[in-house]
Order: C-alpha cells, then sequence, then structure tokens
C-alpha cells in the first residue's frame, strides 16, 4: 500500500487547482456586479478589494497595468461592475477575481443608507458642536463600552492603567456587530447613565469593514450618545474609519488606545501640574508678603506716622479758636437777649398797676357794679365805691364831688 501512495506538495495542489481554473472557459472574461468594501491602493499602485452583494464576497486584485485607465478612484461602498478572470492565488490556496476593467454602477445601497441618515441627523443639529460636553480633567471613573473579547477593551484598559492607575475603569460589554449590537450599544449607553459614579464613556471596538462597524452606524446608537448626560468618547476602528458615532459623540477617538489616552491624563503630568500649582502660589504668597512688607516700611516710615502729634496740631488749634469763637459770639448773644429782657422788664413793670400804687395811686371801684371809676363824673352823692391801695381797700360813701379842670399831662 506504501509503494502505491502518490504524495503531493501543498504547492502541486495549488498548481493543479490553478491551471484547472484557468483552463475553465466559465471563468474567463466573467462581468461582475457588487459593491466596493476593504479597499486599499498599494504604493505599487495595484489595487486590494472584496467585492460583496448581500450574500457572498469575492477578494479581488485589479493590477496597476489594467487599472491606469480608470477615470475615478474606487472607495468602500461605491457599487461597481467589473470585468476579469477568476485564477487561485496559490500562496494562499485562495481564489480571487483578476480584473480588467472596472466601471461605476452608482453608490452600494449601505453607503446611501449612511448619507441620507447623516443628512438627517445633522439637520437636526446632533453633529452640532455647540451639543458638545466637555471632559472632566480628572475623571474618578470610566465606563467602557465594546466586546469584552476584543483587542479594544484590553488596549484600552492597559492605556489608562498605565496612565494613573488610580482611575476605576467599568467595562459594560455588548456586541459590537450582528443584527444585535445596536440595542446592546444604546441599552449599555442608557444604563450607564442612570449610574452616579461614572465621569466618561468610551463607546467603540477595533477596526473591521463598513459591515463589520455598521452598528456605530445605526441611528439608535447615535440617538443615545446624543441623549446621554456623560460625556461620550467614540473610538471606532481605526484612524481612517469613521462613523456616525464619531460625529454625534463629544470627542472622537482615532482609535480605542487613543480614546484612554484622552479620557485620562498621566499622573506624572498631573504631579508635575500640582507641582507648578504649588510653586506658583508659594512664589505669589512670597511676592504678597514681601510686597506688604515694603507697604508696612513705608507707612511706619511716613510723616503721619512718625509725627502724628503734627497731624492734630493744626486741628486743635482750629478747635480753640473755634471754640473761643461760639464762646464769644454766646455771650453777646446772651448780653443782647438779657438788655432786650431788662427793657422788656422795665416797660413791664411801669404798666403794672400794683407799680403804679406804690407811687402813691390807687384805684376806685363802684361797690355794686364793680366797675373801675376813671372819672369824676362816675360819681354822685351816697354812692359807695372801694379805694384799692397797695397793702389793702378802703369802703366809702360819697358825700359830694368836686371837678377840676382838665390836665394835659395827666389826660396823656
Amino acid at each position: 500500500m506504501e509503494m502505491n501512495r502518490q504524495i503531493f506538495t501543498i504547492e502541486q495542489v495549488n498548481n493543479y487547482v490553478k491551471s484547472l481554473m484557468d483552463k475553465n472557459p466559465v471563468l474567463q472574461n466573467l462581468w461582475i456586479r457588487g459593491e466596493i468594501s476593504n479597499f486599499k491602493l498599494h504604493s505599487s499602485g495595484h489595487m486590494y478589494f472584496t467585492l460583496k452583494d448581500n450574500q457572498a464576497r469575492i477578494k479581488c486584485v485589479f493590477f496597476k497595468n489594467y487599472a491606469y485607465s480608470l477615470n475615478f478612484v474606487p472607495t468602500d461602498g461605491m457599487s461597481v461592475i467589473v470585468r476579469g478572470n477568476i485564477s487561485l492565488y496559490t500562496r494562499d490556496g485562495q481564489y480571487q477575481l483578476y480584473v480588467q476593467h472596472m466601471e461605476r454602477d452608482g453608490i452600494g445601497e449601505l453607503y446611501a443608507a449612511l448619507e441620507a441618515l447623516k443628512e438627517k441627523l445633522m439637520k437636526e443639529g446632533l453633529f452640532s458642536q455647540e451639543h458638545k460636553k466637555p471632559l472632566p480633567a480628572y475623571p474618578r471613573k470610566i465606563g467602557i463600552i465594546t466586546s469584552h473579547t476584543g483587542a479594544a477593551v484590553h488596549d484600552v484598559i492597559k492605556v489608562i492603567s498605565k496612565r494613573n492607575p488610580t482611575v476605576d475603569i467599568l467595562v459594560i460589554p455588548v456586541a459590537v456587530q450582528g443584527e444585535n449590537a445596536k440595542d446592546q450599544i444604546s441599552a449599555a449607553i442608557n444604563y450607564a447613565n442612570t449610574r452616579e459614579d461614572i465621569d466618561i464613556l468610551i463607546v467603540g471596538r477595533g477596526g473591521g469593514s463598513i459591515e463589520e462597524l455598521w452598528a456605530f452606524n445605526e441611528e439608535k446608537v447615535a440617538r443615545a450618545i446624543f441623549g446621554s448626560r456623560i460625556p461620550v468618547i467614540s473610538a471606532v476602528g481605526h484612524e481612517t474609519d469613521f462613523t456616525i458615532a464619531d460625529l454625534v459623540a463629544d470627542v472622537r477617538a482615532p482609535t480605542p488606545s487613543s480614546a484612554g489616552e484622552i479620557a485620562v491624563a498621566e499622573i506624572s503630568s498631573i504631579h508635575e501640574a500640582l507641582e507648578g500649582l504649588d510653586r506658583r502660589l508659594q512664589d505669589t504668597m512670597t511676592n504678597k508678603l514681601k510686597e506688604l512688607s515694603n507697604y508696612l516700611d513705608k507707612l511706619s516710615n511716613s510723616y503721619v506716622l512718625k509725627y502724628p502729634e503734627r497731624l492734630f496740631a493744626a486741628y486743635e488749634q482750629r478747635l480753640d479758636y473755634a471754640t473761643e469763637k461760639i464762646i464769644t459770639n454766646m455771650d453777646n448773644f446772651i448780653s443782647a437777649k438779657s438788655d432786650s429782657f431788662l427793657r422788656a422788664v422795665s416797660y413791664l413793670e411801669a404798666l403794672n398797676p400794683l407799680s403804679v400804687m406804690m407811687r402813691g395811686f390807687s384805684i376806685v371801684t363802684d361797690m355794686e357794679k364793680g366797675n373801675i371809676i376813671r372819672s369824676v363824673d362816675e360819681l354822685h352823692e351816697n354812692m359807695q365805691v372801694k379805694i384799692h391801695l397797695t397793702d389793702g381797700n378802703a369802703t366809702c360813701n360819697i358825700t359830694s364831688k368836686e371837678k377840676e379842670p382838665a390836665n394835659e399831662n395827666w389826660s396823656r
């Protein structure tokens, strides 16, 4: 049995299969319609990409000598019609399409949907810079929403732990591709916002094709990011990958690792910043104390504090002068008022009936009527009158009366 076996090398098998494919007329000069994905332009000028539809995909190579006549630049998501041959790449044992001609067949369905959603969300203001929330400078806890099995989560944790091991990390595992990915990602964002201990959210995954990253182009995920009260860093794919999640997020990181760098400052830089602040505080306090000391020296040597009695001497002299002036004015005022008062008293004394009576005069009143008798004409015989003197009264009966000639001085 051992002598009858024919053993082939892998290279021989692959070369044989390749020869069969190259001789098969069905596989030659094929026209195929599909959507470009994972497009790469090599430095040699050759183009490598995947052509796909809803059911399958095939790897393609478009060599420079055929591609030079293209009047457009192929991009991911572009729908094209190509012509070429199917053959085997013997090194990898993988068949592929060797493209000889390419023409555009409109924009791919995925990219058309992506552009339509972009335009819708942009009109609603979800991409507007005014809605972007600032990241806290020194977060205490960071939530990471990604696959727990992918390399992205390990990269982020490694970067954060290295930069600042005091920062807590909460991983919220989700599917990052597939039919349920959008629901799990949006639910994780909503859950994180029910907690009070998360300062920053990192939402993302490693790189991949547009189909693999599609969950981060879903409207449900975009609205969950926009509605988050916690600042969100989008970290989807590699630097060239750009999703709707990147446009809505508060900050876009080109890779998951750079998201960790953006979210957390290095602890050494924090120490340096604190030391710098401490030096600035000490310098400020030293300068302020020096300034106050100089000001105090200036005050202590000032004329006012050196000769305080001189400051008040002039005021004391003015006070003495004002006091004397007030006393003099008061004396004059009192003197003037005293003279007026004495004159008034003398005048009142002159008018006082008692004063007149003290000089020998008396007042005569009618005993019956009580009125003062001012003229002899008011008297009659047998009339009783009362004479009022300074020290008493006397009652008299009129027996006779005699009228004297008028005296001018008396009449006045």
